[in-house]
């Protein structure tokens, strides 16, 4: 009998290790943007490939949370990083004034840090400021150019969109291309000068999905660029899933409705999609650790199931 306990928990014990191992392997191929803080907490970690989510960042109490141990990790060593991230998890927590009050702070302690910059132009132009976002988006640029995939040029165009009006709405303003409006895509880029592209718009979406809901023409419109850029790279159920959002965010054109029809997920492949998708970014590093501390607890009970079951005998004497 106690050789057969012995010999179940030593199967669930491998069983665990080989759970553990398995997330260290697959979490090792993933390409998806991870954000980690100055205080080592990672803020978010988003899905792989190129179709834009939004980032996840948990709860507000969560948020609450990482903000105050910022705040006394800025207490113990007065370094500007911590600071700045706060201002991050500020604008998160939608608390944009606050965000910006902090970071001209910064910039007054130690001038022209690309967070400073950056992350002004967010915040202004979450509070409706577009004209001071941008002037603070090109300083960012200057600032340097290569940061976020070297794309916030995107984001200065978004903005001078803004602030011209909606007839400068357009992929040509937007992104400097327009794919055309035959029933395929086209454009004159080779596949290296597709693949930047595509990386640059859907980094931009990706940030501003979280704070732009449907339906939203501007996010609507990059979208079925980047549908189009997936579609011409070669990358067709991607495309598809980005015409769908641009649908969902109000994008409305026969010729959506057309490139829609390109190309049809098998039901089967999608749902298989979307289940490794789920797996890959459930194992993590964030959320391994997190597995790993139910396994730990896990392998206690049952150790202790063992102990209890061994001693059974003189734990039932000492109870008598």
């Amino acid at each position: 009998m106690i050789r057969n306990v012995k010999s179940l928990i030593t199967k669930n014990i491998l069983c665990l290790f080989f759970i553990v191992f398995s997330a260290e392997r697959l979490s090792a191929c993933l390409n998806g943007e991870t954000l980690k803080l100055s205080n080592g907490i990672i803020l978010y970690e988003d899905y792989e490939g190129f179709v834009p989510h939004g980032h996840e960042f948990g709860d507000e109490q969560t948020l609450r949370e990482v903000l105050l141990s910022l705040e006394k990790e800025y207490e113990k060593n007065k370094n500007l990083d911590y600071l700045s991230d706060q201002g991050l998890v500020l604008i998160i927590l939608g608390k944009y004034q606050e965000a910006i009050d902090l970071y001209k702070k910064i910039e007054d302690i130690e001038p022209n840090r690309y967070s400073t910059a950056s992350n002004l132009g967010t915040a202004y132009e979450l509070i409706g400021n577009n004209k001071k976002a941008l002037i603070w988006i090109e300083k960012a640029i200057k600032i340097n150019r290569n940061s976020h995939f070297q794309s916030e040029w995107i984001h200065a165009n978004i903005l001078k969109a803004k602030i011209k009006g909606e007839k400068f709405i357009s992929s040509q303003f937007l992104i400097g291309k327009d794919f055309g409006t035959g029933k395929f895509p086209v454009a004159d880029l080779d596949k290296q000068q597709l693949y930047v592209l595509r990386q640059q718009i859907y980094y931009q979406l990706n940030e501003r999905i979280f704070f732009v809901k449907p339906k939203d023409k501007i996010v609507a419109l990059l979208l079925f660029d980047l549908a189009n850029v997936s579609y011409l790279f070669g990358d067709k159920e991607e495309a598809v899933e980005n015409y769908k959002l641009a649908e969902k965010y109000g994008f409305e054109s026969p010729v959506l409705k057309e490139r829609l029809g390109l190309h049809s997920i098998p039901i089967i492949n999608n749902v298989e999609r979307k289940v490794i998708k789920e797996v890959k970014y459930q194992t993590k590093p964030k959320r391994r650790s997190q597995l790993i501390e139910a396994i730990i607890s896990i392998f206690a009970f049952l150790f202790s199931g063992f102990i209890v079951f061994i001693f059974r005998k003189k734990i039932s004497l000492i109870i008598k």
